[in-house]
């Protein structure tokens, strides 16, 4: 399992993100309407691989800026944590996180009920 989820990784990972990201929008449009059948499901990981690629790349970008910049952290101090909103605990050894959205619900409009008057 590990050597499949290996290969697949550097298959991934030799695609440009530009090309990953011209395929964004429709695979973000299947996933984001539910469906239950394989084509949902794969294009759900479709989708997933686009992000990761994307987070990889921001990760990376991230920490080469880190190591551009001088390091003045005593010994004894903290590491710096990693990127922003990334932690490897799940819940991070901390309280919940401050909600940064909010979940919209749609639901049909409401049908006019405005009648014109009649002319006489």
């Amino acid at each position: 399992m590990e050597k499949l989820l290996t290969r697949l990784a550097r298959q991934l990972d030799a695609i440009d993100e530009a090309s990953l990201m011209s395929l964004w929008s429709k695979y973000a449009t299947i996933a984001s309407r539910f469906e239950p059948t394989q084509r949902w499901e794969e294009a759900v990981l479709v989708f997933s691989m686009i992000q990761a690629k994307r987070y990889k790349n921001q990760l990376f970008n991230y920490y080469w800026a880190q190591q551009a910049q001088p390091h003045d952290e005593a010994p004894g101090q903290e590491p710096r944590p990693l990127a922003p909103d990334f932690d490897l605990l799940q819940d991070g050894g901390k309280e919940a996180a401050p909600h940064r959205c909010r979940v919209l619900s749609f639901r049909p409009a409401p049908e006019k009920t405005d009648t014109v008057p009649e002319k006489d």
